[in-house]
């Protein structure tokens, strides 16, 4: 049970006991998607938070000229859910999809509040967690704002490698906020200043 990717990465934070991993374990449901599937959709209630130990998720919405706007992955051992909406267990402003075949550790609002009260620990986890998330999406804002584009790209690629190799590019170009034709371009240069 320890060894379960859940349970290694909150006890990279808190620690637990035998008891208390029984207990999370048993509040999360394991659930697979298949490539292109959603987990949430826009406009739906949002009741869950995806906990991902295999695959890789995206968080997008539809903006006013009918184009899909990602503004979030996530990989294995990242969260992902519409906070907002999952704290009030109201309608989702965003869409979750399943980019490749997923399997994640399902939640309900309900539910983990309950855990919460019963490993008060577990509160000290999910604060990092949000921080963390928090500061990575200022991060990314400013980096949209000051950096050009070009500096971004290859930011961003340093950072996250594999992000390049698991995302279609029509994707990565809606999060890095370029178009897919100027993905490509950019692309097509840095290959040729390697050569």
């Amino acid at each position: 049970m320890s060894n379960h990717p859940l349970i290694i990465h909150i006890t990279k934070h808190v620690n637990l006991t035998e008891a208390q991993i029984a207990i999370v374990l048993s509040r999360f449901q394991l659930q697979t998607f298949a490539k292109k599937e959603h987990l949430l959709k826009e406009g739906n209630i949002c009741k869950n938070i995806f906990f991902v130990t295999k695959g890789c998720l995206r968080l997008y919405f539809i903006n006013e000229k009918g184009q899909e706007q990602t503004i979030q992955f996530a990989l294995e051992t990242w969260w992902m859910t519409d906070l907002m909406a999952f704290e009030k267990s109201g309608e989702s402003g965003f869409s979750i999809q399943a980019l490749e075949k997923v399997e994640v550790m399902v939640i309900t609002h309900e539910s983990l509040e309950k855990l919460l009260l019963e490993i008060p620990q577990l509160e000290r986890y999910f604060r990092k967690v949000y921080q963390r998330a928090y500061s990575a999406s200022l991060l990314r804002v400013k980096y949209l704002y000051t950096m050009p584009k070009e500096v971004f790209y290859e930011h961003f690629t340093s950072l996250y490698p594999e992000f390049v190799q698991r995302i279609p590019q029509k994707v990565l170009a809606s999060f890095l906020g370029f178009s897919p034709e100027y993905l490509s371009e950019l692309r097509k240069k840095k290959t040729l200043e390697k050569k």
